[in-house]
C-alpha cells in the first residue's frame, strides 16, 4: 500500500478553525453549507472527522468527512450478508465529500476519495466494520462512487455500499 500522492503544492490537513471554510464552493449548496457551518462543530463533538485538501494559496480545494454508522443486516445485498449476523452491523460512513469548482476536472476528486478510503481501511485495522456507506446527493455523485465499486443497497437507490473486502483490494492497489 503506497498511499495517495497529491500534486505538488497541495496538502491534506485536519479541519481547523482557521481554514477558509466559508469560501468553499463546489456547486452543491448542502455540501458547501456542511463545511462552512457544521463540520468543525461535529468534529469538536467527536461525531465525525473532516480532512481538507489545501492548495498552494491555502484555499480548500476539497474535503471529506468520515464517521461511523450502523447498517441493518436486512439492507445489505444477499451476497454481502450471507455470513454476517442478523443485526445492526458497524460501518464506516463517507458522510460528506466535495471538490471546489475552481479545482474540479483536475483529478483531485479521485485522489481525495482514494485518501478517504485509505483512511477508512486504516481505521478498519483497529475498529472492524463490514464496509463503507455513502449517501449520494445526485446521479452524478452516484456514478462517481460506482466507478469505485460502490453498489446500491437494495431498496435505497442513493445509498451505496463498499464491502470491507473490496475496500481492502482497492487500498492495496493504491
Amino acid at each position: 500500500m503506497s498511499g495517495v500522492r497529491f500534486p505538488p503544492d497541495y496538502r491534506l490537513d485536519s479541519l481547523r478553525r482557521d481554514h477558509p471554510r466559508n469560501h468553499f464552493k463546489c456547486g452543491q449548496e448542502k455540501v458547501d453549507d456542511w463545511l462552512a457551518t457544521k463540520a468543525l462543530q461535529h468534529q469538536e463533538k467527536h461525531l465525525s472527522v473532516t480532512k481538507v485538501l489545501l492548495d498552494g494559496a491555502g484555499a480548500i480545494a476539497g474535503y471529506y468527512t468520515l464517521a461511523t454508522k450502523q447498517v441493518d443486516f436486512a439492507d445489505l445485498s444477499a451476497d454481502v450478508a450471507k455470513h454476517l449476523p442478523r443485526r445492526l452491523l458497524p460501518a464506516a460512513l463517507l458522510a460528506w465529500f466535495g471538490i471546489s469548482l475552481a479545482h474540479q476536472g483536475k483529478g483531485l476528486g479521485k485522489l481525495l476519495l482514494a485518501q478517504a478510503l485509505s483512511d477508512c481501511y486504516q481505521a478498519g485495522q483497529i475498529f472492524a466494520f463490514v464496509g463503507v456507506v455513502v449517501d449520494c446527493i445526485d446521479d452524478a455523485a452516484k456514478q462517481f462512487y460506482q466507478r469505485w465499486s460502490f453498489e446500491e443497497l437494495p431498496g435505497h437507490p442513493y445509498r451505496l455500499f463498499l464491502s470491507a473486502t473490496t475496500l481492502e483490494a482497492i487500498v492495496k492497489d493504491l
